[in-house]
């Protein structure tokens, strides 16, 4: 299964596209959607929504895997990515791919066992489980594809498998 995994935002939007198979998991391709911060926030959403629009239609993945919204101190910023992230739901929608959600603690007791994992130990496991020479940057690439790693250990497992039959 390919899955694609995002970290949202509006100045970055890390992405990582795998393929789980056979309980294990293979890069495909990962990166980030960059917006300039003088750019009017109209537009930025616009670029979002237009490249992973892009990389959707590329991959055909069988499943997005998005971090749930949670924020505790600026609003603000809040605000700016739950838009983002309705762009991105909106092309992962008009694609036909099924939205997944998880929790920084799934993801993290997914990707390294432990729901307490600090973020340079899941950034560390997500490239020693994708075999990479080195941490993607920026962080939020990093991050995309622990999500997607977080979604096909839950996808491959027997009661996710029943769940969804």
């Amino acid at each position: 299964m390919v899955i694609m995994g995002i970290d949202p935002g509006y100045a970055i939007v890390g992405y990582g596209v795998i393929e789980a198979r056979s309980g294990k998991f293979f890069p495909l391709e990962h990166g980030a959607v960059t917006t300039e911060a003088g750019e009017k926030f109209s537009r930025r959403l616009e670029i979002i929504y237009e490249d992973v629009n892009t990389i959707l239609r590329k991959w055909k993945p069988g499943a997005l895997s998005l971090e749930k919204l949670y924020f505790t101190n600026n609003k603000t910023t809040a605000i700016g990515v739950a838009e983002a992230r309705g762009v991105i739901l909106l092309a992962a929608q008009q694609n036909g791919i099924p939205v997944f959600e998880y929790t920084p603690l799934q993801v993290k007791q997914a990707v390294t066992g432990y729901g307490q994992a600090q973020k340079r130990q899941v950034m560390e496991m997500t490239r020693k489980l994708l075999c990479l020479r080195e941490v993607p940057k920026p962080d939020d690439t990093a991050d995309a594809l622990a999500m997607a790693i977080c979604h096909g250990q839950a996808a491959g497992s027997a009661l996710r498998r029943a769940f969804f039959r």
